[in-house]
Protein backbone atom coordinates (compact mmCIF):
# COMPACT_ATOMS: atom_id res chain seq x y z
CA UNK A 1 0.00 0.00 0.00
CA UNK A 2 1.26 3.70 -1.15
CA UNK A 3 1.37 6.11 1.88
CA UNK A 4 -1.45 8.78 2.63
CA UNK A 5 -0.13 11.98 0.66
CA UNK A 6 0.73 14.18 3.66
CA UNK A 7 -0.75 17.11 2.10
CA UNK A 8 -4.35 14.94 1.44
CA UNK A 9 -3.70 14.61 5.58
CA UNK A 10 -2.92 18.37 6.24
CA UNK A 11 -6.11 19.41 4.11
CA UNK A 12 -8.11 17.21 6.28
CA UNK A 13 -6.67 18.71 9.21
CA UNK A 14 -7.62 21.87 8.36
CA UNK A 15 -11.50 21.52 7.57
CA UNK A 16 -12.96 22.62 10.93
CA UNK A 17 -16.82 22.08 10.03
CA UNK A 18 -18.79 18.74 9.37
CA UNK A 19 -20.51 20.61 6.30
CA UNK A 20 -17.09 20.96 4.42
CA UNK A 21 -15.72 17.47 5.46
CA UNK A 22 -19.08 15.67 4.14
CA UNK A 23 -18.67 17.70 1.00
CA UNK A 24 -14.68 16.99 0.87
CA UNK A 25 -15.39 13.31 1.31
CA UNK A 26 -18.47 13.19 -0.88
CA UNK A 27 -16.27 14.75 -3.97
CA UNK A 28 -13.36 12.44 -3.84
CA UNK A 29 -14.80 9.23 -2.44
CA UNK A 30 -17.04 7.39 -4.23
CA UNK A 31 -20.48 6.19 -2.68
CA UNK A 32 -19.58 2.72 -2.16
CA UNK A 33 -16.23 3.85 -0.61
CA UNK A 34 -18.38 6.02 1.74
CA UNK A 35 -20.11 3.03 2.64
CA UNK A 36 -17.27 0.77 2.94
CA UNK A 37 -15.75 3.94 5.43
CA UNK A 38 -18.96 3.89 7.20
CA UNK A 39 -19.12 0.37 7.55
CA UNK A 40 -15.69 -0.15 9.00
CA UNK A 41 -16.24 2.37 11.62
CA UNK A 42 -19.32 0.95 12.71
CA UNK A 43 -18.02 -2.70 13.51
CA UNK A 44 -15.18 -1.07 15.35
CA UNK A 45 -17.59 0.18 17.31
CA UNK A 46 -19.42 -2.86 17.77
CA UNK A 47 -16.12 -4.63 18.68
CA UNK A 48 -15.01 -1.97 21.09
CA UNK A 49 -18.40 -2.63 22.93
CA UNK A 50 -17.85 -6.06 23.46
CA UNK A 51 -20.31 -7.27 20.51
CA UNK A 52 -19.76 -10.83 19.16
CA UNK A 53 -18.04 -11.47 15.71
CA UNK A 54 -20.46 -13.67 14.46
CA UNK A 55 -23.20 -11.01 15.59
CA UNK A 56 -21.71 -8.01 13.61
CA UNK A 57 -21.42 -10.45 10.61
CA UNK A 58 -24.94 -10.73 11.09
CA UNK A 59 -26.13 -7.08 11.66
CA UNK A 60 -24.47 -5.36 8.75
CA UNK A 61 -24.30 -8.82 6.27
CA UNK A 62 -20.63 -9.20 5.96
CA UNK A 63 -18.00 -11.79 6.22
CA UNK A 64 -15.89 -12.90 9.46
CA UNK A 65 -12.82 -11.72 7.42
CA UNK A 66 -13.67 -8.22 7.59
CA UNK A 67 -14.59 -8.13 11.60
CA UNK A 68 -11.34 -10.13 12.05
CA UNK A 69 -8.93 -6.77 10.35
CA UNK A 70 -11.06 -4.93 13.18
CA UNK A 71 -10.11 -7.01 15.83
CA UNK A 72 -7.11 -6.57 14.94
CA UNK A 73 -6.75 -3.05 14.54
CA UNK A 74 -8.25 -3.21 18.33
CA UNK A 75 -5.54 -5.29 19.76
CA UNK A 76 -2.57 -3.44 19.09
CA UNK A 77 -1.45 -1.40 22.14
CA UNK A 78 -0.71 1.54 19.73
CA UNK A 79 -4.19 1.71 17.78
CA UNK A 80 -5.15 5.38 16.99
CA UNK A 81 -8.28 4.06 16.88
CA UNK A 82 -8.84 2.82 20.28
CA UNK A 83 -7.42 5.69 21.79
CA UNK A 84 -10.35 7.30 19.54
CA UNK A 85 -12.77 4.91 20.69
CA UNK A 86 -11.56 5.28 24.84
CA UNK A 87 -12.18 9.11 24.29
CA UNK A 88 -15.79 8.33 22.85
CA UNK A 89 -18.99 9.10 25.36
Amino acid sequence: MAPIDPELLDIILKIDNIDDLTCFFEDIFTPAELDDLSLRWKLLKDLHQGMAQRKIADKYGISLCKITRGSKILKKKDSTVLKLLKTRP
